[in-house]
């Protein structure tokens, strides 16, 4: 097979770095071939809110992006490297992108919040068949929250909100522990900025709500430990109600501590410490949309990219 038949993507995100590699079938379906996940934060150790990329951070994602690429190789893959919130928002994003691409040869392309939140349209329409419907789509991740409303398979809104589980436990739990008066305050923060997403869906009809990535793949696990669900090989297309999600907020907000959250069955050990205001996100956007139950898409942004890239490379074709 020709070489650009494999795609590697890479997500270079707030609290995570993924790769996928895949192999794109005659008909642009694609085969996944190997995937990676390590957990990385950018922008949590210095400066406020997400505004500096530390030294250590640098290195850590050049290390990580180092085996990616011997990864890609190995299987005559080219890269595509996306990053988000926390490298576009850095004041020194030119010295991250600068430092990559030399120490590793990654050109790394920093989307928009907007690009951000139609590459993860493009990964979750891949994953569950959306063309007949009018859907709400949610990405919760470490610096940002994305939105999307499609009508029959077509993004109509597409919106980047700037809260997410990193920032907002940097914001107000900064030494992770919780307490009631941070709690309420990330609360009506929560609710402040993601008002106006609430006034542009107005009016709109949502036949069902669908999500993607970190905090709302860990609230399902959780969902399925504390319910005794049976577990599926597959995270795509669980499902969970408002009332699941309530009980694992409340189990999540009475464990003050992350040692205390660890104990939670199903609970990742490194999301302990920002699992409190990622829940918080999700259950303030539940309770403002008024969303009784949510869809889980096992791809989101990284697939996007993958769909993304092998649109351009037929666009490029014709």
């Amino acid at each position: 097979m020709k070489k650009n038949n494999r795609i590697a993507a890479i997500d270079i995100g707030t609290n995570s770095f993924h790769l996928v590699i895949v192999e794109v079938q005659q008909d642009n379906s694609f085969k996944l071939l190997d995937k990676q996940r390590e957990v990385i934060r950018l922008g949590s150790h210095k400066g406020e809110d997400l505004s500096v990329i530390s030294e250590g951070e640098i290195e850590k994602a050049i290390d990580i992006l180092k085996n990616y690429k011997m990864l890609a190789e190995h299987y005559g893959a080219s890269i595509r490297a996306v990053a988000t919130s926390a490298v576009r928002e850095a004041e020194n994003k030119e010295k991250f992108v600068q430092a990559v691409k030399e120490k590793t040869g990654i050109e790394v392309e920093v989307v928009d919040g907007r690009t951000e939140a139609r590459l993860i349209f493009y990964g979750i329409i891949n994953a569950i068949d959306v063309r007949e419907k009018n859907v709400l789509c949610l990405d919760i991740g470490g610096g940002s929250s994305e939105f999307i409303y499609a009508e029959k398979g077509n993004p109509v809104i597409t919106e980047s909100v700037r809260i997410g589980a990193v920032r907002l436990s940097k914001k107000f739990f900064p030494d992770f522990i919780l307490r009631k008066d941070s709690v309420d305050a990330c609360h009506s923060y929560v609710e402040a900025q993601i008002s106006y997403i609430k006034y542009l869906l107005n009016g709109k009809k949502i036949d069902q709500v669908i999500g993607a990535s970190g905090t709302i793949v860990a609230a399902a696990i959780l969902v399925q430990e504390l319910f005794n669900k049976p577990r599926k090989k597959s995270i795509n297309k669980l499902s969970f109600t408002a009332d699941e999600l309530n009980l694992v907020y409340k189990e999540i907000i009475r464990r003050k501590t992350p040692a205390e959250r660890i104990s939670l069955p199903g609970m990742e050990l490194k999301r302990a410490d920002i699992i409190p205001a990622g829940i918080i996100i999700l259950k303030t956007i539940f309770d403002l949309f008024e969303i009784k139950s949510i869809t889980l898409s096992e791809y989101a942004l990284r697939e996007g990219i993958i769909y993304d890239t092998i649109l351009r490379q037929s666009s490029f074709k014709n």
